[in-house]
């Protein structure tokens, strides 16, 4: 990857984006369901997209509400409906869209009573503490968001009443009955005006953030934080958990500051990502250029991104830690340190995630549940306590409560980024020493991750690659243990090809949202010992899409 010259630099104000001109697009753009970019198409996490491309226009949102509207009919979901909104241009046009049709199909809806933001983990956490002991009436929610991605971007995300990311089948289904609503004028959308949707009957003010914030104590020990007196630096990257970190630090008398309160939907204040882009990701070292130069005034700092369910720990000893490496050094803390957890509580990660955690956990003596990539291979495990800790290597992660009940099965980035401070305070060492300890128990992890272009074709090609196109038996001059393409944790298909040796890895897949493929490595040896995985993985890609490639010549010929 080819990095930018503006990357880590402030953003220069031709890189801004134009706020009425993207609105704009959002209500005069019409998508054409013949082109596949311009129709609904739920990835990993939602429907996303720009206005600017007739990928999030006002023609989407309407589909996609009705279809979920369709979709809690059909399930018998008739509890309230709690919604939420990040900091991004399109998320108050899409959320002023989507009441029109909850309100005009009779759904009770929870919106926020000061009319401000909701993070991610927030709608979970609503729709758990709702839910819980109940079997009829359920609660589910929409999160409006396109989370860490740059300012030109909308995202609508539907969660069940299971609080996390709705699976597939349930995701395709929505898109599918969307995508005939826009192929069709919209025709069967109910929709009332705004105005009439605001003062609805079924539409009720919700105190979100005094809701999550009194419940902290249950999964994080804040009173060890406030007796300690451990110098929290935080920096919410102009998102929805602005005022969520200024209520938490108040509410429980921590020595907190927080860096940056500016909201804006160009995100000017923001430095520039590796590629020349704006973009609010708490695991860059770009994108947090700011709040790593800060590091000195505090013991710990850490950010979140646009919906705070993403986390970015900055310690003063190593700057800001790699999402693997911070995963490692929370759940080697949190099992030794959570005493009413069961001792069948296991640990969850991706596929794609470090092989340190690996290590860490056969160490505690826990069971590891390994996951294909995306976060709603959790949701089952955290809602029945069988799973501690759910983590993923994009620096998503939630665990349970010190009861050993459920807190979120979504990504939550404010607790992860509080555990930090409370691992600082309990142990008086910042996560980066607690995991230059393992490294020196363990052994360094060499890891990395490498985007390559792949048209729609080829991504189909590498999601169904076989152990069959890894013709050697050696990779990176190490006899393989094993080729995936299925989880070892659930038996999923993991969307590409997973191959192991002793002392390394390598994962190729397609990427849900863009025409890439990725390639994941990592090397307990060294540098170059990486660099050999990377590129061994690299032929076998290119002679699969090769294989592919010809085949399809000869079907054409």
């Amino acid at each position: 990857m080819a990095i930018s010259p503006l990357a880590g630099k402030p953003a220069d104000p031709s890189l801004l984006i134009n706020v009425p001109r993207l609105v704009a697009a959002y209500y005069t753009g019409r998508p054409d369901p013949s082109v596949p970019a311009q129709r609904v198409a739920f990835g990993t996490s939602g429907h996303r997209g720009s206005a600017l491309d007739n990928a999030f226009n006002e023609a989407h949102i309407l589909a996609i509400t009705q279809a979920i509207c369709l979709y809690r009919k059909q399930q018998g979901i008739d509890g309230p409906l709690y919604i939420g909104i990040d900091t991004h241009a399109l998320s108050e046009p899409a959320f002023a869209s989507a009441l029109e049709v909850l309100a005009a199909n009779g759904v009770d809806v929870m919106v926020d009573a000061d009319e401000g933001y909701t993070p991610t983990p927030v709608i979970s956490h609503a729709i758990l503490t709702y839910n819980r002991g109940r079997k009829t009436g359920l609660a589910d929610g929409i999160v409006i968001t396109p989370s860490h991605n740059p300012p030109r971007f909308g995202g609508f995300k539907y969660d069940p009443p299971s609080g996390g990311p709705a699976d597939t089948q349930v995701t395709e289904w929505i898109e599918q009955q969307a995508n005939a609503f826009i192929a069709d004028g919209l025709r069967g959308v109910a929709r009332v005006p705004f105005e009439r949707a605001r003062s609805a009957s079924t539409v009720h003010p919700y105190q979100y953030l005094d809701s999550y914030v009194s419940d902290l104590p249950s999964v994080i020990d804040l009173q060890a934080i406030r007796e300690s007196k451990v110098r929290i630096g935080v920096d919410p990257l102009g998102g929805a958990s602005v005022a969520y970190w200024d209520a938490i630090g108040e509410r429980y008398g921590l020595n907190m500051e927080v860096v940056n309160h500016v909201i804006d939907p160009t995100f000017r204040f923001m430095t520039v990502d590796w590629d020349g882009q704006i973009r609010m990701d708490p695991s860059s070292v770009y994108a947090m250029a700011r709040m790593v130069g800060l590091k000195e005034r505090f013991d710990v700092a850490f950010a979140s991104d646009t919906d705070a369910d993403r986390h970015g720990i900055v310690s003063r000893s190593h700057g800001l830690l790699d999402p693997n490496h911070y995963l490692s050094v929370a759940i080697s803390y949190l099992f030794a340190n959570r005493q009413q957890w069961s001792h069948s509580v296991a640990v969850g990660k991706t596929v794609v995630s470090s092989s340190m955690i690996d290590r860490v956990v056969n160490k505690l003596g826990r069971r590891l549940v390994e996951v294909p990539v995306g976060f709603k291979w959790f949701v089952e495990g955290l809602i029945d306590g069988s799973l501690g800790f759910g983590g993923e290597e994009s620096s998503g992660a939630t665990f349970l409560r010190h009861d050993g009940t459920v807190w979120t099965t979504d990504k939550d980035g404010l607790v992860p980024n509080l555990l930090a401070a409370e691992i600082t305070a309990r142990t008086g060492k910042d996560p980066g020493e607690h995991y230059q300890q393992l490294t020196a128990e363990f052994g360094t992890p060499y890891y990395t991750r490498i985007d390559a272009p792949a048209t729609p074709e080829q991504k189909t090609r590498l999601e169904k690659l076989s152990p069959e196109v890894v013709a050697t038996a050696k990779l990176a001059g190490e006899p393989i243990t094993s080729k995936l393409t299925a989880a070892p944790g659930n038996g999923a298909p993991i969307g590409g090809l997973k191959v192991v040796t002793a002392n390394g890895w390598f994962a190729a897949r397609p990427s849900g949202t863009e025409n890439i493929y990725k390639i994941y490595a990592e090397s307990f040896k060294d540098q170059d010992h990486l660099k050999a995985i990377v590129s061994e993985a690299q032929e076998i890609v290119n002679h699969a899409l090769e294989s592919f490639d010809s085949a399809h010549q000869r079907e054409a010929g």
